[in-house]
């Protein structure tokens, strides 16, 4: 594309044809490719939850082991492939072993993982690294753990999905419509606070929805999970968008047409999934992480 200054004052003799494309044709180019994206991965990950069983857990395990890759690239380089695999094996292996409910020991394994990944870790990479196997693998574990549960588990992931894509599909085109005071400008400089606020009313109504359609669940107490799940989100969104600018990067990766990487995609998912998952332990231990989450 030419400098602003030529686009402004075309070449003498230039035609339409020649003069630059409009400056919102990228835009709306990267909003086709986000809107393809999303028709793509939103019933691939219903319909492996749907399915359950090993087939959910390997869903995870790629999306844990794409999450540390990306983030090991960021924080570390793309030459540390001991760390990679490493911390890759483990989190293959801590999601088997979530889905065969040793849910204790998975988490023993990425806590091996991250240790053996200090051997190979340069001393400046050593906290980043870290980090991205804790992130990678309780966003790997979390899902599994609250899918284990029969057709709760469904139900409690197909409720963290409307939470999630609701905050997230809401938040956008609401900033956009609205716009307003910035919610963290140093850290995303297009988030705004009406965004924000119009992603969580939506979620709240989305997850109501959910408890209506799949009935016997107290909706109230359903729609407050939705509110904290939400807010949660947006701050999952913010801490991943901190984590890319302290690097320098604008996406975590190329790794999905219009939304960057999966890091990128699963940012406010992690936040959300992890402190529901939670909520399902504390309230029902680990024979029923579900029932913890969605039974008030």
């Amino acid at each position: 594309m030419p400098p602003a200054d030529d686009a402004a004052h075309p070449l003498p003799g230039a035609t339409r044809k020649d003069q630059p494309a409009p400056a919102n044709k990228p835009a709306a180019s990267n909003l086709v490719l986000r809107v393809v994206s999303a028709a793509v991965m939103a019933p691939l990950a219903l319909g492996f939850a749907y399915w359950g069983s090993w087939a959910f857990a390997l869903f995870w395990a790629a999306a844990g082991i794409a999450v540390l890759w990306e983030w090991i690239t960021l924080a570390a380089g793309r030459d540390h492939k001991l760390i990679l695999s490493s911390c890759g094996g483990a989190i293959a292996v801590a999601a088997l072993l979530a889905w065969r409910e040793r849910p204790v020991v998975a988490l023993l394994i990425v806590a091996l993982g991250a240790l053996a990944a200090l051997i190979f870790a340069p001393r400046k990479d050593r906290f980043w690294v870290l980090a991205g196997i804790a992130y990678a693998g309780t966003m790997t574990l979390a899902p599994i753990v609250l899918r284990g549960e029969g057709w709760l588990g469904f139900i409690a992931i197909v409720l963290i999905f409307a939470i999630v894509w609701t905050t997230d599909v809401l938040a956008y085109f609401t900033g956009r419509a609205i716009g307003g005071p910035k919610l963290m400008p140093k850290v995303s400089p297009k988030k705004t606070w009406s965004g924000a606020i119009g992603g969580t009313i939506g979620a709240v109504v989305a997850a109501v929805a959910v408890a209506t359609l799949f009935g016997g669940l107290n909706k109230v107490a359903i729609g407050g999970v939705a509110l904290v799940l939400s807010v949660l989100s947006q701050a999952g969104d913010l801490l991943e968008s901190h984590v890319k600018r302290h690097f320098g990067a604008k996406d975590a990766s190329h790794l999905i047409p219009g939304h960057g990487g999966v890091m990128d995609r699963l940012d406010g998912f992690w936040a959300a999934v992890v402190v529901a998952c939670m909520i399902g332990l504390l309230r029902g231990g680990f024979e029923a992480p579900a029932r913890g989450l969605l039974m008030w």
